[in-house]
């Protein structure tokens, strides 16, 4: 008996044990997680557990859309914020059961499988040796040997080669030009459906490196070529380039964007929108929320060709429609263009004088300054040359109707060289932008000469003049300030004064014809007063400056001005009395006296 209950209790504690070791060895399932990043080969991700990345960043598993419970998809997602879902497997074909497993070869192929074991996606890659799929803290998904995990060994298929609608740090935005392979973003069809849709943002490779987003078959906008520091038509990218930095690739097998955040930066996303609008996205973790940090296009003169070819846009111009032609050039149809319609672009308004190529053309550049370069499908590049070489090269090109420097690292003029032939279109002007030199006839120079001389000699002209105006509101101030210290030394007169020194202006004191005459002031000091008319219409500052300059007249031969008084209406000057009658007498003589005038007084004028 004893014995018995002994090899009882040994079958439970080996129960036991194997359940733990089964537990032990096999991932955990619980609230649907398996603890760990990797799946190694001949293993299985059901619908219902998930990986996630080593630092917890991003997670994989099945998911479905907001409002569509029916669909099931294999995706990546960050961690933090499962709406946001940045990697989609089976975008074409979604499952429509809880029932879906992915599951990884002995061969490294990788298998999404619905309810009945049919294949609904597939990696469509092959290895020699076993195999293990990881989910990097990148947020890239990877197969490579399984005796390379962990290490940087040569990856069999990556998720970061094959982009849904979101491209994450350190994934590629471009193209193989060897193998034809390329790495864009495809918009979702809607909110709520990863199905491809009809936007889609890619590398333009035939000219400069330059991101391009499409809807169909017709380009939506550009960004501008790349030129060492940014794209040209996105200056603003400097401005956060303490939290990401941009790269442009070009290799042999490859030319691509990439972006890398530096330490400390916030989680961030670039997002192809299903009406083809690309916002870069920062995760704010103490608001939980995505943040949009950036987005294009930016206005409507963001819209690629929006002014046509040799047209420029200019977002501070509405009063125009943001439209005008580049100097040299005028609207291609008149009347399209006054109905607001510049999409048909602008003409030459002078040929070009090719000159045979070999160099003997009048032609000469205008620099068309702080723009987004023109579209380089139709342009030839050499890195190597000078900007100096450039030019000569394009006056030596009977097609060539502009050029840029390719590369504006380092400062100056910049290096390399970018031809543009026969037209350029998707012009705009930005802050920060570059210099287009624009090839134009020898009689359009002229006139952009003129243009120049204007420029200048009228700022200049009108820089003299108010320095001239300047000068002279000095003199006038400093003219006034002395004849204002002369008023202060020049009596002024009460009004009863004068009334008491001419007996309320007694017509017994009259002298002569005019008005008034003489009176009598404080100590018996005889003195001749000048009443002005009420109508005579002087207003108080004529009399004022009147007096002042009166009073600076000074000569022994001329009377001498005492004073003044200015009672309401009434303004009235005090002369020296001369009693020996005034210098006219002296020169005409009794001519005078025959006509019965009597100037005792002299400076009375009549009203």
């Amino acid at each position: 008996m004893a014995a018995t209950t002994e090899l009882g209790r040994s079958l439970h504690a080996l129960i036991i044990f194997s359940v733990l070791l089964l537990l032990a060895v096999r991932p955990s399932a619980a609230a649907g997680i398996i603890v760990t990043d990797t799946l190694s080969s001949g293993g299985n991700v059901t619908d219902g557990e998930t990986l996630v990345s080593s630092g917890g960043t991003f997670t994989l598993g099945f998911f479905s859309p907001t409002g569509v419970p029916a669909k099931r998809y294999l995706g990546i997602w960050f961690t933090a914020s499962p709406p946001a879902v940045c990697w989609v497997a089976n975008r074409d074909v979604p499952l429509n059961t809880t029932t879906g497993v992915l599951v990884i070869s002995s061969s490294g192929t990788l298998h999404l499988l619905d309810g009945t074991g049919r294949t609904s996606w597939s990696s469509n890659t092959t290895s020699a040796s076993a195999a293990a799929a990881q989910l990097l803290e990148s947020g890239n998904f990877v197969v490579r040997d399984e005796q390379g995990i962990g290490d940087d060994d040569d990856i069999i298929w990556q998720s970061f080669d094959h982009p849904s609608n979101t491209l994450l740090a350190g994934q590629r935005l471009g193209k193989n030009p060897e193998t034809g392979a390329e790495w864009s973003l495809t918009s979702w069809r809607a909110p709520n459906d990863p199905t491809p849709g009809d936007c889609r943002r890619a590398m333009d490779t035939k000219g400069l490196p330059d991101c391009v987003s499409w809807q169909g078959d017709v380009k939506k906008y550009r960004t501008g070529p790349w030129n060492g520091l940014w794209f040209s038509g996105v200056p603003e990218m400097s401005s956060y380039s303490e939290m990401f930095t941009n790269d442009v690739i070009v290799k042999p097998d490859e030319v691509a964007y990439v972006f890398n955040a530096t330490p400390g930066a916030p989680l961030s996303r670039l997002v192809l929108s299903e009406v083809g609008v690309l916002q870069r996205l920062a995760w704010d973790p103490a608001s939980r929320v995505w943040n949009v940090f950036a987005q294009a296009p930016r206005d409507v003169c963001d819209g690629y060709a929006m002014c046509g070819v040799f047209g420029t846009c200019d977002v501070n111009t509405a009063s125009t429609l943001f439209c005008s032609c580049l100097q040299g050039f005028s609207p291609a149809s008149p009347a399209q263009w006054a109905m607001r319609e510049s999409s048909g672009g602008c003409r030459r308004k002078a040929p070009l004088d090719c000159g045979g190529g070999n160099g003997t053309t009048t032609d000469g550049f205008v620099v068309v300054r702080g723009v987004k370069l023109p579209d380089t499908d139709n342009a030839t590049v050499d890195m190597g040359a000078t900007v100096e070489q450039c030019r000569e090269r394009c006056l030596g090109n009977c097609s060539c109707v502009a050029y840029a420097a390719a590369d504006i690292r380092g400062g100056g003029g910049g290096s390399g060289c970018v031809m543009w032939m026969n037209d350029i279109v998707d012009v705009r002007y930005v802050d920060k932008g570059q210099d287009l030199y624009l090839r134009l006839a020898k009689s359009e120079l002229a006139k952009e000469k003129r243009g120049d001389v204007v420029k200048i000699v009228l700022p200049v002209t009108a820089f003299v003049l108010a320095l001239t105006a300047l000068g002279m509101y000095f003199v006038w101030i400093c003219r006034l300030r002395e004849f204002g210290d002369e008023n202060l030394e020049l009596p002024f007169f009460s009004f009863g004064d004068v009334i008491t020194a001419t007996n309320n202006f007694s017509a017994d004191n009259m002298l002569g014809q005019g008005g008034f005459g003489k009176g009598i002031l404080d100590e018996n000091k005889e003195v001749a007063i000048k009443r002005l008319c009420q109508s005579s219409g002087q207003g108080v500052e004529e009399f004022r400056n009147e007096v002042v300059l009166i009073a600076k007249l000074q000569h022994r031969n001329l009377v001498r001005l005492l004073g003044c008084c200015i009672h309401g209406d009434e303004k009235l000057l005090i002369y020296e009395y001369l009693p020996n009658k005034s210098l006219d007498f002296f020169i005409f003589g009794m001519e005078l006296m025959e006509r019965g005038q009597n100037n005792e007084s002299a400076g009375l004028i009549p009203c």
